[in-house]
């Protein structure tokens, strides 16, 4: 246990060794004592800032800066960062940066920080309109049991469950609903976790392959959407923000490769830790955790209503109400009336439903004049089921770009000149992306019935 620093000099020695909590008290009487003295504040300042007492902080270093101590900035750009107040935080960091130029001494550290808090305003400016119905704080290590995910999406698992025999690796596996695809991270060659895919053959898992071969940042915590081609994943790389970043991407058959990856915006990322994106779309729900103002060890798990359209924020220059909502400060804020939101939050924490078994219809695919199937176990090809497959993933693509556009053009239509100029150039790139999948549909559903009547010729 420390002991409270009774004088000056032993409040300086404390400050300079770290240990704030300790040193804390002397500078606070100080401080009381001498409310002008440019050090104290900024002494006292800092030990508030590093045992969290940041409203604190603010006031004292607030002083110490107004009396031209520089080193002040730095610790006010952390906490206007931690307060989502990003524009304040970029003219800390720029002020701070000039007096270290004036003294000659290195800015390509603070010049990093400049252009993240820069990045990080930009990101609050498209805060998206999403609304968060429930929030669980959990221990980190017993997360996914916090996940309640429909069998029809597949499943999570630890990476010690999944590969027992290895080494200890934070991270998870996701599995797809037939069981015989996962995706997972492990250490690459580099050192690095990377994303990796395996396939179930006969009892065995095996065939390896590189989700990003080229990448070279740290990606872990993967989870595909039902149409086998949309993935989620976290990111220490590709821009991020704050340690892991939610991201998206999606497989494009035509390449056989992911597309860039697509960072997702605010809330959902955040100066911290977000990861573990999963979204159900049984029961219309989707999931994300992140260790935004969360002690060591704890980790709060966010309930969400998902929307394909991400629409925007319309601020209307109110910033402290677009603060709290990118920072999520009070999930209530993001609430719509006429939401059943007790309703989803119970069938959210409900056991998995059971996927569709048997004689269930799955869907109606059309092979021939006299035969028409219903069910995955009607295929006799399995290269042809794996092209339908590829097909029915590529469908719900459509419909969710269908979806989107309808809205669009909806808004368009109502909108004027200036909504109009900024929704023309997302409508053509939509149009252009349906265009695409709705031929690759229809040449993997070709594809999927020329293979199986061969298949059911030669039998």
């Amino acid at each position: 246990m420390g002991v409270n620093a009774q004088s000056l000099e032993q409040a300086k020695k404390l400050y300079a060794e770290g240990q704030y909590g300790e040193a804390k008290p002397a500078f606070e009487k100080l401080v009381a004592q001498s409310p002008n003295n440019s050090s104290y504040n900024l002494w006292y300042g800092v030990c508030c800032y590093e045992t969290n007492d940041l409203e604190a902080a603010e006031t004292y270093l607030t002083v110490a800066l107004k009396r031209k101590v520089a080193e002040a900035a730095r610790y006010l750009a952390g906490i206007y960062t931690t307060q989502y107040r990003f524009g304040e935080a970029a003219g800390m960091w720029e002020s701070y940066i000039e007096q270290l130029e004036k003294k000659k001494e290195d800015t390509e550290a603070c010049e990093q920080l400049l252009e993240q808090v820069e990045k990080l305003q930009r990101m609050k400016e498209k805060t998206e309109d999403v609304q968060v119905i429930d929030s669980l704080v959990v221990d980190k290590d017993q997360l996914l049991s916090a996940y309640f995910l429909s069998e029809d999406c597949g499943r999570l698992e630890l990476y010690g469950s999944h590969f027992p025999s290895s080494d200890p690796v934070a991270s998870t596996v996701y599995i797809n609903p037939r069981g015989d695809q996962a995706c997972y991270a492990r250490p690459s060659g580099e050192g690095r976790l990377a994303l990796y895919t395996h396939s179930r053959l006969l009892d065995a898992w095996a065939d390896e392959q590189p989700v990003f071969p080229a990448d070279t940042a740290e990606n872990n915590y993967p989870f595909i959407l039902g149409d086998g081609l949309t993935l989620y994943f976290a990111s220490k790389g590709n821009g991020s923000i704050g340690g892991y970043d939610l991201f998206v991407t999606r497989y494009n058959i035509g390449t056989q490769s992911y597309l860039a990856p697509e960072q997702m915006g605010m809330p959902f990322n955040s100066p911290a830790n977000d990861y573990l994106m999963v979204i159900d779309e049984v029961k219309g729900v989707g999931w994300f955790a992140s260790d935004r103002h969360q002690p060591e060890g704890k980790v709060c798990l966010y309930l969400f209503i998902p929307d394909d359209s991400r629409k925007r924020l319309e601020s209307d220059g109110n910033d402290e109400w677009l603060r709290r909502r990118a920072m999520l400060a009070a999930i209530r804020d993001t609430w719509v009336d006429g939401r059943d939101r007790a309703g989803l939050v119970r069938e959210a924490q409900a056991a998995p439903a059971p996927a569709e078994k048997g004689g269930l219809k799955n869907f109606e695919f059309v092979v021939n004049d006299r035969t028409t199937y219903f069910t995955w176990n009607d295929f006799r090809s399995a290269e042809a089921k794996s092209f339908y497959e590829k097909a029915v993933g590529l469908k719900k693509q459509v419909a969710s770009v269908e979806g989107k556009l309808e809205e669009a053009r909806t808004l368009y239509a109502g909108g004027n000149q200036s909504v109009r100029d900024r929704l023309a150039p997302s409508i053509l790139q939509s149009e252009k992306e349906l265009d695409a999948l709705t031929r690759q549909t229809a040449e993997w559903e070709k594809r999927a019935r020329n293979t199986e009547n061969v298949q059911l010729k030669n039998n």
